[in-house]
């Protein structure tokens, strides 16, 4: 029992570590989805105001609303880079929890196989028990019963 109680304790808290770590990953995935997501609509966006921007054009564009263009498409692109550099430390910190989950994961298998090793061995523990108590007591029937084959 001993040897089981710590097994079990640190198998519980590798169990806790794992859980933390998925918990962690599902949020690192979430924002990583909303960074991106984020990043697409800027883009989308800013490609919208470049189709508007072409159709005004056809119908000519004071200077005025031109640098106004310029001005927000430089602004959006601003916001673009800015978005994707957010992106990128979501990817980096998305890749960072995978390996974190990963490595809980590794040692709470580790745990676990360590635990079945241990289970195995005293069920072999309890059968060699079981097998010599079986042994000694086909032995006393056996000698009981040559003694009383041997009085009569």
């Amino acid at each position: 029992m001993a040897t089981r109680l710590p097994l079990a304790t640190l198998i519980e808290l590798a169990q806790n570590k794992t859980d933390e770590a998925t918990r962690r990953l599902g949020q690192l995935q979430a924002a990583r989805t909303s960074a991106a997501d984020k990043l697409e609509m800027l883009q989308r966006y800013r490609q919208e105001y470049l189709d508007q921007l072409q159709v005004r054009m056809v119908a000519g564009v004071p200077a005025a609303q031109m640098r106004n263009f310029n001005h927000f498409i430089s602004t959006l692109d601003s916001a673009i880079e800015q978005q994707r550099a957010i992106t990128a430390q979501a990817d980096t910190r998305l890749a960072t929890g995978r390996g974190d989950w990963q490595s809980s994961q590794r040692r709470l298998n580790s745990f676990d196989t360590l635990a079945g090793r241990v289970r195995l061995q005293e069920i072999a523990v309890q059968h060699k028990r079981e097998q010599r108590d079986n042994d000694e007591r086909s032995a006393r029937q056996f000698f009981q019963l040559r003694a009383g084959l041997q009085g009569h």
